[in-house]
């Protein structure tokens, strides 16, 4: 089969794509990292430095997000419905609630009245730990064991997050942590258990839709018919869902509720690598090194090869993208998606830069 016929297929043939170039290649993406390395480490630090300096002026006055969350929930596991208690918060504490988008899914601040905090932390130490030992297995075929064992180990430090006492009012921190396992869970002969994780992860934050649409995409491409047919009923249920969210929220609005400015900042690339560094143990490096430490695991990632490889580039330079173009500057946790499986890439970034130099230096 040909390129057309079978883009996986293709890929897969290359085995570690970085080490196929030719010599000019190479060269060309040598000299793009190092140029993009360099400007990480100037932008992200002078973003994050003003960002912080914004927060700290408003630090007085601040009501966070997680304190309205962390309100809601109190009130759900009090007896309260959930959308009552939703919108009287955020109508209260001048949160918009138009589009109904803005209002977070129930899933969380129902867990919490089932099994409180403590027990949404459980869960959440449960898919860390789950998808460090399924990325073990996933990374196992062509990696050698140092680069598992540290991939294991970046995943872990990037996920800490789920030890929090609070981890269940972060959506965003839970969606991630279900499709790290999901990512790592993959096996193209039993595909169920990822598509599950995926469903958690799609339940508890709807954003996560990109991830099915990525995998959907590749499952079209790899003509895994009965797969895509699992995906394309996911991606339906979440439809439907946000259709009956849509009306539950609509039913508890009142005229005055504020609209959303929308999400169109256009900020650019280092939006999603500034969210790195701020929501990882990153945040104890100055910015000159957390920026390049937040671009090099996509590097690792490219040049790990085969179809995770290559699902996993997908997403992570996908949902980048999306963040770039589309967060404002105070949405920087929706980089909380790909985490941590993002930073298990940071173990393969030295082979990848190896094959680079090698390639550059027209050596196989």
């Amino acid at each position: 089969m040909g390129l057309a016929t079978d883009p996986i297929g293709r890929w897969e043939a290359l085995g570690r794509p970085l080490h196929a170039l030719p010599r000019w290649g190479a060269i060309l993406v040598l000299v793009a990292a190092l140029l993009s390395l360099a400007w990480s480490a100037v932008a992200v630090g002078g973003f994050v430095a003003a960002l912080e300096h914004s927060e700290a002026e408003q630090a007085h006055s601040r009501y966070r997000d997680i304190d309205l969350y962390a309100q809601i929930h109190a009130r759900v596991a009090a007896g309260e419905g959930y959308y009552a208690a939703a919108l009287a918060e955020q109508r209260a504490h001048g949160y918009p609630t138009r589009p109904a988008v803005t209002v977070r899914p129930p899933t969380t601040a129902w867990g919490t009245a089932l099994f409180g905090l403590q027990g949404w932390r459980i869960v959440a130490v449960l898919l860390l730990f789950g998808g460090v030992i399924a990325w073990l297995g996933a990374l196992a075929p062509g990696t050698l064991a140092w680069e598992r064992i540290a991939a294991a180990v970046l995943l872990a430090g990037a996920g800490i997050g789920a030890t929090f006492e609070r981890a269940g009012l972060i959506h965003e921190l839970i969606a991630g942590l279900a499709l790290t396992l999901s990512l790592g869970l993959y096996r193209p002969n039993r595909w169920w258990p990822s598509l599950l994780a995926a469903a958690l992860a799609l339940a508890v934050r709807e954003i996560a839709a990109a991830y099915v649409v990525v995998w959907l995409t590749v499952a079209v491409a790899e003509r895994r018919w009965r797969e895509s047919a699992a995906l394309a009923a996911l991606l339906a249920g979440i439809v439907l869902a946000l259709v009956l969210h849509a009306q539950a929220v609509a039913a508890e609005r009142l005229p005055g509720d504020l609209t959303s400015p929308g999400w169109s900042a256009l900020i650019g690339p280092v939006m999603p690598l500034a969210g790195m560094a701020r929501l990882s143990p990153l945040l104890l490096l100055p910015g000159w090194l957390a920026g390049p430490l937040a671009l090099l695991p996509l590097l690792g990632w490219i040049g790990l090869g085969g179809r995770t490889g290559l699902f996993a580039t997908l997403w992570f330079l996908g949902f980048g993208t999306a963040v770039a173009l589309f967060a404002r500057p105070e949405n920087f946790y929706w980089v909380l998606l790909v985490l941590p499986a993002y930073f298990a890439g940071l173990a393969l970034a030295p082979r990848a830069l190896a094959d680079l130099v090698r390639g550059a230096a027209g050596k196989t």
